[in-house]
């Protein structure tokens, strides 16, 4: 008689278990990584992102048009990300790192005046087309 009843305590434990697991958030759709969830600072992240850009450009040896825009300290800034577009500061972080890190060949997709081979590494693609 007592088995049946250790039985059911095992299986309500292994549901507790279960559901502990299976119904958290994981830990980026929380601002995971111990930080707040909070949205990118638009004008911070694109003069960041430009520093990036002009200090690549000039390691590597680059003369596209897009570099020299880069390390011009008088060309505009986007001040706003595009309607419906909202990253988070750790989204920002993650871009300017993978674009501190990319080889030159990379940050040659990246940087090229041809509009039909530029390429956006998948950390910077915050908010892609649907």
């Amino acid at each position: 008689m007592k088995r049946p009843l250790a039985r059911q305590w095992e299986k309500l434990l292994l549901a507790a278990l279960l559901l502990t697991f299976i119904i958290a958030p994981t830990p980026g759709d929380i601002g995971g990584c111990g930080q707040q969830a909070q949205l990118l600072d638009a004008p911070a992240f694109f003069a960041n992102k430009r520093a990036i850009d002009c200090q690549r450009c000039n390691e590597c040896s680059f003369v596209f048009q897009s570099c020299y825009e880069a390390c011009d300290p008088y060309a505009p800034l986007p001040d706003e990300f595009p309607t419906g577009c909202f990253p988070l500061v750790h989204d920002g972080e993650v871009c300017l790192h993978a674009l501190h890190n990319a080889s030159c060949n990379d940050y040659s997709a990246y940087m090229t005046d041809n509009l039909s081979i530029r390429s956006t590494p998948s950390e910077c693609n915050f908010c892609p087309l649907r």
